[in-house]
């Protein structure tokens, strides 16, 4: 059986490629509609600072004054 050219939907006449233009555009908006839940920050740390593993190989100046970490 051949692909039909032209479906049928609601009484209208569409064809395959009109369908799949409108299914483009609505997932486009879709994608655009989406925000945040909160303001995204950028992590001003430096790159060592921002994991665990980090803060133990290099601690800070200031944890090295109140004695959290041996020196």
């Amino acid at each position: 059986m051949a692909k039909p050219d032209i479906i049928l939907i609601g009484g209208h006449a569409y064809s395959w490629q009109e369908i799949c233009e409108l299914r483009r555009q609505q997932r486009l908006r879709a994608l655009v509609a989406h925000f945040a839940l909160f303001e995204l920050k950028d992590d001003c740390r430096p790159e060592v600072e921002r994991t665990e593993a980090g803060h133990y190989r290099e601690p800070t100046f200031f944890g090295l004054m109140a004695g959290d970490v041996d020196a």
